[in-house]
């Protein structure tokens, strides 16, 4: 249920960006094996494509890109991008199934993590639009006396440090088994979720820096639960996903472990284990966090709505689009309200990027309406070398976060 992005390099600087780890706590480097039978590529029917097909060069270069990553280790990919032209292009590679070794869907279902914030986020920012909620009023005067920890509560903390994690609320997540090894069964509610984070210290005094922390956006997700007075999967649904005609985006219902088809199939693994499937869970482990389950295409619809002003008002996707750096996260990348700038070797992308248990999403839109998603079925942390040290570990997984990276780079730059 987390993320995140690679940052790429600055303008005139050298074009292959940098990464770092994902933040959320469950993708923290678990020592699996690679996946047997992944020492090579097999691109099958690899591309397909609506209206006209880019320059041969490009599709090399997406295809070489792709082979990349799968040699990485992930067992598949699936990529979709709306290029200068306006066409779209979708393309897959490796295997999307590993029980028959079918390769994945073009354009296939796939849970997308914590992309989900930002669906949550513009939900939020278009109730500040109409007046329903403030965005720098403390949480307390929607959630009275929900927020209460040790040592701060929702009378100090705002909405804006919610959706811009600069609340200092302990993430969750290090306090819920949401081990990535596992495959989630249990039904979750925003409350049980909260309950133990509430009981520790806050990371740091509200407002004086910047760390990713799904606990804001279960209290996020409460808080439109509360102004509109329907379940924050409801809401979001109506306000953003019909609104969009985001056919093949859903929040699953309470208790729905599937994902609908075709979809590719997700993967997690023990330390020390083999990779198992896990795309039949129940996400409610990742409530307003990351619930969400979408396909490429849908995703790159929505990131290019919000960004060109479809979605929330304008002066509303100006204060999500106001950044603070924080370098201890991600070099190259600035942080916004559920919405992130990373430079590309070709300008600006806003995105945000998801981990949930098997699958990682990274990609978003520009100003000038290209689109990008790269989607993979399993974490890196799944697809390392259990048998290294920590450190050479931790270097792996950040080798393979580039990767991923690296074709979002590619797809919508070359």
């Amino acid at each position: 249920m987390s993320e995140r992005f690679l940052p790429p390099a600055r303008p005139n600087a050298p074009s292959k960006p940098r990464r770092r780890m994902p933040r959320i706590a469950a993708v923290a480097v678990t020592g699996a094996v690679v996946a047997a039978g992944l020492t090579g590529c097999g691109v099958r029917d690899a591309a397909d494509v609506e209206g006209e097909i880019g320059t041969a060069e490009n599709e090399t270069a997406v295809l070489k890109a792709m082979q990349e990553v799968v040699k990485a280790g992930f067992p598949g990919v699936m990529v979709s991008v709306k290029g200068k032209d306006g066409k779209i292009r979708d393309y897959s590679a490796g295997i999307g199934d590993r029980e028959t070794g079918d390769a994945p869907p073009k354009n296939g279902y796939m849970r997308i993590g914590s992309n989900t914030k930002t669906f949550v986020a513009a939900t939020v920012m278009q109730l500040v639009g109409e007046g329903k909620v403030k965005l720098d009023e403390p949480i307390d005067t929607y959630l009275p006396g929900v927020v209460e920890g040790p040592d701060y509560d929702g009378k100090k903390i705002t909405v804006r440090n919610l959706l811009g994690h600069t609340s200092g609320l302990p993430d969750y997540t290090e306090f819920v088994d949401s081990d990535t090894a596992g495959v989630p069964s249990r039904t979750y509610t925003a409350e049980e979720l909260l309950e133990p984070a509430l009981k520790h210290k806050a990371a740091f005094p509200v407002g004086k820096r910047r760390r990713y922390s799904n606990t804001n956006y279960i209290v996020a997700g409460m808080l439109v639960t509360k102004v509109t007075g329907k379940p924050v999967g409801e809401a979001v649904t109506e306000r953003v996903i019909n609104r969009l005609g985001l056919r093949q985006t859903y929040w699953p219902r309470p208790g729905d472990k599937s994902v609908r088809k075709p979809r590719m199939e997700g993967y997690v693994a023990p330390p020390g284990g083999k990779l198992r499937n896990a795309t039949e869970m129940d996400p409610s482990i990742a409530g307003a966090a990351g619930m969400v389950v979408s396909t490429p295409r849908d995703l790159n619809r929505f990131f290019a709505a919000l960004v060109g002003g479809e979605l929330v008002p304008a002066a509303q996707l100006t204060e999500m689009q106001k950044t603070v750096e924080s370098p201890d996260e991600e070099p190259d990348t600035v942080f916004g309200l559920g919405l992130d700038e990373i430079t590309l070797s070709c300008g600006k992308l806003w995105g945000h990027g998801g981990d949930i248990h098997g699958y990682e999403t990274r990609g978003g839109a520009t100003a000038d309406g290209r689109a990008v998603t790269v989607a993979v079925n399993a974490l890196p942390s799944a697809v390392i070398d259990e048998q290294a040290s920590a450190e050479a570990m931790t270097k792996d997984v950040m080798k393979k976060v580039e990767k991923v990276m690296d074709l979002v780079d590619t797809a919508i730059c070359k």
